[in-house]
Formats: structure tokens, C-alpha cells, sequence
């Protein structure tokens, strides 16, 4: 069951209300839920990093983990709110250094995920961060790279949970945070 969000609700329904729905993208059956609207709104892209920060202000996070390629929108403003560094994961061959990879599911075949290998140190805390969790593969995916570096998953955070999906499941054991639930 989804965590319900430590925000208030009328904050909340104000940001539910910035996410516009896209019915059949990226194809019949789909409804997407595009965010741009809710980054292009000020007070509601200062509002839903203010309410994810606020979740984590009393852990200890030393590097917040952005996900390609949504999540590069929130998770350099979670480090700078939280005092610190930002890594990102990034899809086969963008990074220049030497890297950790992981191939992990999705729906029809594998994808895999890269983090240079000397960006998080051991025992650092870190949070992950995107803007939607779905079926939990992809979030599920950098944890394992943030352990494979020796580093500690304080967290993983979210804008959207599309809770039917029961990408929870799969970060079983983390402390996982969504601000609005579909």
C-alpha cells in the first residue's frame, strides 16, 4: 500500500491538478501523466520540491541519485534543498569515465542503467530520486548500482506512484516516498 504523502492536501490537489493527462500515449490504453506542466507552474515545481524535502530534511543524504531522464529535473534541486551531491544514471554509453552498469526487466525485454564508478563512496547515503514509480524496475535497478558502489539507500522518492502498477513491491525494505498517487 502506498505511503500516503506528508503534505497537505489542498498542496496535494494543487499538484495533481498541474499533471496533465495524456489518454492513449504512448499508445491505446495508456494514460500518461505528463509533468511539464506541473515544471513549467513556479509555485508548483518550488511546492513538489519543497514537499520532498521536507520527507527526507531529517536523513542524512550526502548524494541524491537522479534518474534519466525525468528525474534530472527534481533530483539536482533535492541536492542543493538537502546540502548534497548530485549523480546521475544515465542509459548505456553517455557517461565518459569508467562506469557500473545493470541490465534489469522491463515489460517486453531489458534495458540497462550506468553510474560512473566513482561517484557515490562507500557508506554514503543516498537518495534516488525520478518523477514517476510504475513497475518499480528501473528504481529498483539503481538501488542495486547504489549498493554495488558500497553505498547506502536512504531513500527513493517520487512525484508520482501509479499504486495499480505495485512498483512498491519491488523496493521492498527502502523507505519509498510519493507525493501523489494514482
Amino acid at each position: 500500500m502506498p505511503a500516503k504523502a506528508s503534505i497537505a492536501p489542498s498542496v496535494q490537489d494543487h499538484l495533481k491538478q498541474l499533471i496533465r493527462e495524456v489518454p492513449d500515449f504512448p499508445k491505446p490504453g495508456i494514460n500518461f501523466y505528463d509533468i511539464t506542466t506541473l515544471l513549467k507552474d513556479k509555485d508548483g515545481f518550488r511546492e513538489t520540491v519543497d514537499a520532498l524535502q521536507e520527507h527526507y530534511r531529517k536523513t542524512p543524504i550526502d548524494v541524491v541519485v537522479g534518474i534519466e531522464a525525468r528525474g534530472y529535473f527534481f533530483a539536482p534541486a533535492m541536492a542543493r534543498a538537502l546540502g548534497a551531491g548530485f549523480v546521475p544514471v544515465r542509459k548505456p554509453k553517455k557517461l565518459p569515465c569508467l562506469v557500473k552498469s545493470v541490465d534489469y526487466e522491463l515489460e517486453y525485454g531489458t534495458d540497462q542503467l550506468e553510474i560512473h564508478a566513482d561517484s557515490i563512496d562507500p557508506g554514503q547515503n543516498v537518495l534516488i530520486i525520478d518523477d514517476v514509480l510504475a513497475t518499480g524496475g528501473t528504481a529498483s535497478a539503481v538501488a542495486k548500482l547504489v549498493r554495488m558502489l558500497d553505498g547506502r539507500v536512504a531513500g527513493l522518492g517520487f512525484v508520482i506512484e501509479l499504486a495499480f502498477l505495485h512498483g512498491r513491491r519491488k523496493l521492498d525494505g527502502y523507505d519509498v516516498f510519493s507525493l501523489i498517487q494514482y
